[in-house]
């Protein structure tokens, strides 16, 4: 496979993820999220702003979770975030020493 292509189908698999993050399973919280995988939707964002900015692009956490989130987080949270249990909590705490 030549490395166009092999950009091509990493750029195609990481929208399929997103997509799948932002429109099918809003259900699952970031907490959650960190808890299983050690990497949520606010990672991502970070990873693409740095990615950005390695690039000289300039993008700060905010531009860069709104270009992932295809909106302002602060309305994700608004509409998708509910607050975290005490169990998911305890989960992160003791995951994040």
């Amino acid at each position: 496979m030549d490395a166009q292509t092999q950009l091509e189908l990493e750029a195609a698999a990481f929208r399929r993820l997103q997509k799948h993050l932002m429109e099918e399973r809003t259900d699952v919280q970031n907490i959650d999220m960190m808890n299983l995988a050690g990497f949520c939707r606010n990672c991502l964002s970070r990873w693409y702003q740095e990615a950005a900015n390695e690039r000289g692009i300039e993008m700060d956490k905010d531009e860069g979770r709104a270009a992932f989130y295809g909106m302002p987080f602060s309305e994700w949270k608004e509409k998708y975030q509910t607050d975290a249990s005490d169990a998911a909590k305890a989960a992160f705490d003791a995951s994040h020493q």
